[in-house]
């Protein structure tokens, strides 16, 4: 019998690569996005229903408004502009740290994870699939292996069934990411790699930017942003 898993997807490139490696190791059996004010938050749920409409996958929009009531960056808060970098910006630390603290949401990946554990627990599935990457760890610490090995620590004590927090990149920059879901196949096309909702990807904000970077076909990314 299969190992089970609960993917958190966002629809961006790191969660969209791990969920299909998930289907690859595991038996996807539902993904979940969440809705917490976010300004992506109708171009990312669209996009993560249509990646698990795609494979088959119930995909399941928790929405957390309180999280939205008590976050005051950019992200989430309209009336601040989201930090827009230049590619030359990306490996500055001091720039990054500061763009990373304008759109922080407090505990965000804590919450997500630990909604995830609880569902988890009521479906007896073994692994929580997160989307995580050593690129922007550096900047977001709740995005490093360390955070996932400390994670699964608590739920060693705040659960009974023990499912345990796994990622498939978390040692990857985002240019291994590109490539390990062009050898799954991924469905690039269908991803939201943006702070931004919208028709297109702003091609502006350090995620976009990571995302471009990391696509070394130019005539792809062409296609992608404006």
């Amino acid at each position: 019998m299969s190992l089970r898993s609960v993917v958190l997807l966002s629809s961006g490139l790191d969660s969209t690569v791990n969920f299909c490696k998930a289907l690859r190791e595991t038996e996807v059996v539902l993904s979940l996005t969440f809705d917490y004010g976010q300004r992506s938050a109708v171009s990312e749920i669209s996009a993560a229903a249509k990646i698990s409409e795609k494979y088959g996958i119930n995909h399941r929009i928790i929405r957390l408004d309180w999280l939205k009531e008590m976050t005051l960056t950019s992200l989430v808060n309209r009336s601040l502009d989201i930090p827009k970098l230049s590619p030359a910006h990306l490996d500055n630390r001091e720039i990054t740290l500061k763009s990373a603290a304008e759109v922080w949401v407090p505990n965000r990946n804590g919450v997500f994870i630990h909604i995830a554990a609880a569902i988890a627990e009521v479906m007896r599935v073994e692994f929580i699939v997160v989307g995580f990457n050593a690129e922007e760890a550096k900047t977001f610490p709740d995005n490093s292996q360390e955070f996932i090995d400390r994670v699964n620590q608590s739920l060693e004590f705040s659960t009974l069934t023990k499912p345990k927090v796994i990622c498939y990149t978390a040692s990857f920059n985002k240019k291994e990411i590109v490539q390990l879901g062009r050898e799954l196949n991924a469905p690039f096309e269908l991803m939201w790699s943006c702070y931004e909702a919208g028709e297109k990807m702003c091609g502006k904000c350090e995620s976009c930017l990571r995302f471009m970077r990391a696509i070394s076909d130019e005539n792809r990314a062409n296609k992608i942003y404006k």
